[in-house]
């Protein structure tokens, strides 16, 4: 499969695949996950036409980044040239996978770029965006560092991820914005009331993750699925006893129209996402290439108005139960208040 779809990051970004490949759970936070079919992965997104890819510094402390370097240094040329990084920067560490806040000093964010670069095995980034707002530094003086990475050539674009209108409207206001990276899928739907607008204004586009809620809206996710005590899913409101099956009941209905569409419901969730609107990219969270494969084949899916409606019927927004993420980490979100 192969696709030459392509959506541009904004008004002043660059032109990527329709879908874009997250790759942070080849490395944290969902379990266990194999590195030869991970790095096998990306070589078949490269292959099918795939150009952004995604990751963080702080994805099992660099795992993520040496992983994704890896997959490129061993990819073909040609499929090498292709790929863009997006990296998301910031978030404090500690040695036993605790966190510690964040940091936007502009000291830090050089750092953090220096380290970045090194790992990646590029001599730029394309697009780098802090991962939460630090609350102790002015986004401008965050904004403004990336922007000093630009202007010597280490960084190509700035991004945003998981900040509020006001936020966005000041980091604007300091350098061209190429995209805001947010949660957004059939049941996280916050966006809608007051970013999208702003950042639509503003030219700025979205790359989208959690499509697939991180796997509770795949079709794939059974009610009585144990999860690793290493997979943040085993403590998120979203995943725990009667918001589970009020949410999977929810998915049961999108599985109907699935059915009836001839499409697995992973593909009738990504596609909803992708109809949002030519601004919006989302992040595919594949890790191993039948995934990759299932999630690639929602760009041949359309749909008509009679469709989009009853999705949203079967799935309203604001229908799920439980908050994204647990209170520790709502509470970073800038983008919710």
């Amino acid at each position: 499969m192969t696709t030459t779809t392509t959506r541009s990051l904004g008004t002043t970004g660059p032109e990527v695949s329709a879908l874009g490949l997250g790759c942070m759970g080849m490395s944290a936070l969902y379990g266990h996950a194999d590195r030869a079919e991970s790095i096998a992965t990306v070589h078949a997104a490269l292959e099918a036409g795939v150009t952004l890819l995604d990751t963080g510094d702080f994805y099992a402390m660099g795992h993520n980044e040496l992983l994704v370097g890896e997959a490129l240094r061993t990819a073909p040329a040609a499929r090498r040239e292709q790929a863009l990084l997006s990296v998301k920067f910031g978030a404090l560490r500690d040695p036993d996978g605790g966190w510690s806040g964040y940091d936007g000093r502009p000291a830090a964010v050089k750092n953090f770029a220096a380290y970045s670069l090194q790992r990646l095995g590029v001599d730029h980034i394309d697009v780098y965006r802090i991962a939460r707002l630090d609350p102790d530094v002015p986004i401008e003086e965050t904004v403004g560092a990336i922007a000093e990475l630009i202007e010597k050539g280490h960084v190509r674009h700035i991004g945003l991820s998981e900040v509020g209108a006001e936020t966005i409207r000041r980091a604007a206001a300091t350098a061209p914005i190429a995209d805001l990276q947010i949660e957004y899928s059939l049941i996280s739907r916050g966006v809608e009331r007051k970013i999208l607008p702003v950042i639509r204004e503003l030219g700025i586009s979205v790359t989208a993750y959690g499509v697939l809620a991180r796997g509770l809206i795949s079709g794939h996710f059974g009610r009585d699925r144990q999860l690793a005590k290493d997979d943040f899913r085993a403590y998120s409101p979203r995943f725990q006893g009667d918001n589970l099956h009020h949410n999977l009941d929810l998915v049961d209905a999108l599985r109907k129209l699935a059915e009836q569409k001839g499409v697995s419901v992973a593909q009738l969730a990504i596609a909803w996402v992708l109809s949002r609107g030519e601004d919006i990219v989302p992040l595919i969270g594949a890790r191993t290439r039948e995934r990759l494969a299932e999630s690639l084949g929602a760009l041949d899916v359309t749909l008509d108005e009679a469709e989009l409606a009853a999705i949203e019927a079967a799935v309203p927004a604001d229908a799920a139960a439980g908050e994204r993420y647990a209170a520790a980490a709502m509470a970073h979100l800038d983008s919710e208040r």
